[in-house]
């Protein structure tokens, strides 16, 4: 996309961290900006420093796992527009904590926002997106959508399954004009981590150092030279560099890394098992 001035962008999760620093990256260069989130306050507050940068700014509370209400915004944004030119899959979730005890129910929540609700969005707007020139589709994945860990497992399975998507449009439509990112950022100092639901009341979630965080203003930069260059897949960070690097060129480092972790939790139990009975036996004897 040559030029982002006049064009109309809908940013979801616009409220607040990466959603927010991408929608006022985008009203810098002169696009009008659609704010989708459930945090009304929020979005209040963001459209009015978007209007202050000289462009238009239209607010919708959604909330993304209702199908219905999706379809809704989606018709009212394009009754208000008649048409857009960039799309913003940024609303996203995470749960932490082991995967034998989450419920459906907290399944069916994330991979609703993280990936059902972009694919809806994507799906219902991919007819408008193809009538306009150079039109692009930016969703944000995250690493996690790269490489994975433990106690994410939903909220890998949602970035794998939308870097996937996102590959999909990009070869099915790539020759018919529309550009289609995977951004991938490593972890960045958001509420993602602050908000992490984990299964248990008062669990908080271990956030990374700051040192090995992407900052909003960093994965935004990243977010408009992509749709600007029609960037396939533009990895962001210090630790995301490092993780994707090191599965590529050594793919069973991390896989190792994991099973050592596992062994050594293992042998440790195994050891206090082994302790235990000794003091036993010797209180017996």
């Amino acid at each position: 996309m040559k030029k982002i001035r006049g064009k109309k962008a809908l940013v979801t999760g616009a409220a607040s961290g990466i959603g927010r620093g991408i929608a006022l990256a985008l009203a810098r260069e002169g696009a009008d900006i659609y704010l989708w989130d459930v945090n009304e306050a929020g979005l209040i507050a963001v459209a009015e420093e978007i209007r202050s940068l000289g462009v238009n700014a239209s607010t919708a509370r959604v909330d993304l796992t209702q199908s219905a209400e999706i379809s809704v915004a989606v018709e009212s944004l394009l009754n208000d527009w008649g048409t857009i030119d960039i799309l913003v899959n940024n609303a996203g979730v995470a749960f932490y904590g082991p995967t034998h005890k989450m419920t459906a129910a907290q399944w069916d929540w994330l991979m609703g926002i993280n990936l059902l609700a972009p694919i809806q969005i994507t799906r219902e707007l991919l007819p408008i997106l193809l009538e306009r020139p150079e039109a692009h589709i930016l969703n944000v994945c995250s690493i996690s959508g790269l490489v994975a860990g433990g106690r994410f497992a939903a909220y890998h399975t949602s970035k794998f399954g939308l870097i996937g998507f996102s590959e999909s449009l990009r070869a099915e439509y790539g020759r018919r004009g529309l550009g289609v990112t995977a951004l991938c950022p490593g972890p960045v100092q958001t509420n993602l981590y602050r908000q992490c639901a984990t299964g248990k009341e008062g669990k908080t979630v271990p956030e990374p150092p700051r040192w090995l965080c992407a900052t909003v203003d960093s994965v935004a930069r990243s977010a408009v030279k992509a749709i600007r260059r029609n960037k396939r897949m533009p990895i962001v960070g210090l630790l995301a560099h490092l993780l994707w690097n090191t599965k590529w060129l050594a793919p069973g480092v991390l896989d190792f890394l994991n099973h050592f972790r596992t062994k050594k939790r293992s042998a440790t139990k195994h050891e206090l098992s082994a302790a235990s009975e000794a003091t036993k036996s010797r209180r017996a004897a």
